[in-house]
């Protein structure tokens, strides 16, 4: 998975975006739920929804955009094998 933001580098920082609080953000809303789970099974986010790659783009990009404010464009770029991915929102 790739995360991008996209925005106007802060002039005092020089960050788009902390890149250790988008990391902890990564790690506590997505990965501590999704990695190494029975995504039907183990999270209510596919109880009835097929979890499909695109289907776990855009809750990934849901959630995180619940955590990232609007001002910065998101997008995420899942993998499901090294040639192939998907990426969302598509534009």
């Amino acid at each position: 998975m790739i995360v991008t933001l996209i925005g106007e580098p802060d002039p005092q920082t020089g960050y788009v975006y902390d890149l250790k609080k988008l990391s902890d953000l990564i790690k506590e809303n997505v990965l501590n739920h999704f990695d190494h789970k029975n995504l039907n099974l183990d999270t209510p986010y596919f109880k009835s929804l097929n979890p499909t790659a695109e289907n776990i783009a855009i809750v990934i990009w849901r959630i995180l955009r619940h955590h990232i404010d609007n001002q910065f464009d998101l997008k995420i770029r899942l993998y499901e094998t090294e040639r192939n991915f998907v990426e969302y929102p598509a534009h």
